[in-house]
C-alpha cells in the first residue's frame, strides 16, 4: 500500500467522526466553511503547514498556535477538533482529513465536485455556465467548482469529475498529437 493510501485509510475515521458530530450539531454547512478555509490557508501557508509537521515542536505550542489563529474565526467544534488531532499526533494529516471530510460531506448532500483545471481566471459568468454543463452532464441538482489556475495549459481547461477527465485543453491535444506521432514512428521500425 502506497504512503498516500495509508495516510487516506488513517483519515477517513476522523473524517467519518467529525462529520457525525458536526451534523449532530446543525452545523454543517458553517463547519464546511470554516475546514474549506483553512484548507486555503494550510495551501497558501508552507510554514504553517511545516509547524505542523515539525514533531520537535510540543503539542502544547501547537494548540496555542491553533487557539490564536482560529479563536473567533471559525467554529468551535473546529478548533477542539483540531486540538483532538494535536492530541492524537494526527495534525500532520490535517489536510488529508480536510479532504475527506468533504469528499464525504458532498457525498452526504448530493454534491457534485468538478476540479477545474484551467490557464486563466474565470468569470463569474463563466463559472455559471461550466456549472449549468456540469449539471446537465451528471444529472446533479448541485455542483461546487474547484478551480486551479494552471498556466502550462495554454489555453482550454481540463475538468475533473471523480474518476472521468475532460481535457479541452491545448496543451492535452499537444500530448495526444505527440504520442500519436511517437507510436506512428514506432510502428515504421
Amino acid at each position: 500500500m502506497s504512503n498516500q493510501g495509508f495516510m487516506s485509510k488513517v483519515a477517513l475515521p476522523y473524517a467519518e467522526a467529525f462529520i457525525e458530530s458536526v451534523n449532530n450539531a446543525g452545523a454543517l454547512d458553517e463547519v464546511n466553511q470554516d475546514l474549506s478555509l483553512i484548507s486555503e490557508i494550510l495551501k497558501e501557508s508552507k510554514e504553517l503547514k511545516t509547524f505542523f509537521d515539525n514533531p520537535l515542536i510540543t503539542t502544547q505550542v501547537k494548540k496555542n498556535v491553533v487557539n490564536k489563529l482560529f479563536t473567533d474565526q471559525v467554529h468551535s467544534l473546529v478548533i477542539r477538533f483540531l486540538l483532538v488531532l494535536i492530541d492524537r499526533r494526527r495534525i500532520t494529516l490535517l489536510d488529508i482529513i480536510i479532504s475527506k471530510y468533504l469528499e464525504l460531506v458532498y457525498q452526504l448532500q448530493s454534491i457534485v465536485i468538478a476540479e477545474v483545471f484551467t490557464p486563466i481566471v474565470l468569470t463569474d459568468i463563466q463559472q455559471n455556465a461550466l456549472i449549468n454543463k456540469i449539471k446537465h452532464i451528471t444529472n446533479s441538482a448541485t455542483v461546487k467548482l474547484i478551480i486551479t489556475i494552471e498556466p502550462m495549459l495554454i489555453a482550454g481547461f481540463i475538468i475533473k469529475i471523480g474518476s472521468k477527465t475532460i481535457d479541452t485543453s491545448l496543451y492535452g491535444r499537444l500530448k495526444h498529437v505527440d504520442a500519436y506521432l511517437k507510436s506512428a514512428s514506432n510502428m515504421s521500425i
